[in-house]
């Protein structure tokens, strides 16, 4: 491998993998942009889409900090492979949508899957690339490895099955980046894939699974973990292609499949739950505040401040629906205001307005109670200040990319790991 890694951003947002990757100005989040962070790590090419608008914030976003040249705005569907450039890792935040298996071509296409499933467009360069990347790493929401409610697991299995059949051994990790001193309890799935003939691989195949995935491995390297004690490894064998999968796989459904941590070698899977094992510091809330004067759009409005009590409390209660059919309604209280001596909730698209609601963080300082700033929020991520800044861009809006965004600490750690392994071998 040449001295630079190569890599291809997909579904890139506002650049959380890249700022993970490279650092920022050299500078690593995990010191607050204090410390230096030397990587071989140089995206080569990104593609950001928003299929729901016609202005593409993000997008613009990204092209801000890094200009238009080698980045492209466009639906990644409609992206000639040939057009994206060789690389040695793919990375991306792919959405959660249904992975089943729609089509089969005639052709030397394959197999295929519904329109506009983004994960088919990952398959689609693996499969038509001549020189496929040696490294995946994506990441996604944890309810992956439980989809669809019918089929517990089947999605992660067809993914997990195509990978395999293009030659990819894989290993994941269900990552609480609070629980390891982040400061926002955001829970995702992180996905590392190892093509066949990568030093990596031919370490992963020779290692005990468990030993790899609780001590040895890339993940467990940097984010230790101890194995539950009263839970014994479950072996699965992935039976089929991934039509076959789709019809298929955990039928019944009542019960997952995949726990937290596993891995994938030639379709043999080995899976277990597992806990956090960390005893550096902690990064809370109250960390991250910004010390110069709020903006009164942040604080909440007295007049206001009974409905969002309203949402925030626990709920007992006869509603009715347009149709007029009445119901029995529970809900359990949230705090409010947030603790500020705890690392944050999880940060979600619609965190940003002035409106009431359930969701929104709240917290109580010297001159009231209020909602986070954007520059907040994106230190809650681990990105720089006013990252998202940028003319005739809302505060709202910057909200919704910290809510669609990913801890970028969580993807320097596991990139400067990576790099480690690459280099062992």
């Amino acid at each position: 491998m040449e001295d630079k890694i190569k890599v291809v951003e997909l579904f890139a947002g506002v650049g959380g993998f890249r700022i993970g990757l490279e650092g920022w100005n050299g500078q690593s989040a995990s010191s607050g942009y204090k410390n230096k962070l030397i990587t071989p790590f140089n995206v080569v090419w990104s593609n950001q889409w928003e299929p729901s608008t016609k202005l593409q914030h993000a997008s613009l976003v990204y092209e801000n900090h890094w200009g238009k040249a080698n980045h492209s705005n466009r639906d990644i569907a409609t992206v000639e492979v040939v057009d994206i450039p060789d690389h040695d890792l793919l990375v991306g935040g792919f959405p959660c949508q249904d992975y089943s298996v729609a089509t089969t071509l005639k052709n030397s296409k394959g197999l295929i899957g519904k329109k506009g499933v983004l994960w088919w467009s990952i398959h689609r360069i693996l499969t038509q690339k001549k020189h496929k990347p040696s490294y995946l790493f994506l990441e996604n929401v944890d309810r992956l490895l439980i989809s669809p409610s019918k089929q517990r697991g089947r999605d992660f299995a067809i993914i997990l099955q195509s990978l395999n059949e293009l030659g990819y051994a894989v290993e994941w990790r269900v990552i609480n980046a609070a629980e390891y001193g982040m400061p926002q309890r955001r829970r995702r799935v992180f996905i590392l894939a190892y093509l066949k003939d990568t030093p990596i691989y031919k370490q992963l195949i020779k290692k005990a699974p468990l030993d790899w995935l609780c001590k040895s491995g890339t993940i467990a390297s940097i984010f230790p973990v101890l194995q539950e004690s009263d839970i014994i490894p479950r072996i699965v064998q992935l039976k089929g292609n991934i039509v076959t999968i789709t019809k298929n796989f955990n039928k019944e459904g009542a019960k997952k499949v995949f726990e937290n941590t596993g891995v994938m070698i030639n379709g043999k899977i080995t899976t277990l739950k597992t806990i956090p094992s960390y005893a550096g510091s902690y990064l809370l809330l109250k960390d991250l505040l910004q010390k110069e004067v709020i903006p009164a759009e942040f604080f909440i409005n007295k007049a206001d401040l009974e409905r969002w009590q309203y949402l925030k409390g626990a709920k007992r209660e006869i509603r009715k629906k347009a149709s007029g059919f009445e119901y029995f309604y529970t809900e359990g209280a949230m705090i409010f205001p947030d603790p500020l001596a705890k690392a944050s909730r999880t940060i979600i698209t619609g965190e940003g307005g002035k409106s009431p609601s359930r969701f929104k963080h709240v917290i109580q300082t010297k001159d009231g109670l209020r909602r986070l700033t954007p520059i907040e929020l994106e230190r809650l991520n681990m990105f720089p200040d006013n990252h998202t800044q940028l003319e005739k861009i809302t505060a709202a809006k910057r909200a919704f990319f910290m809510g669609n965004a990913l801890v970028v600490g969580v993807i320097e750690k596991i990139g400067l790991a990576l790099y480690q392994k690459i280099k062992e071998n």
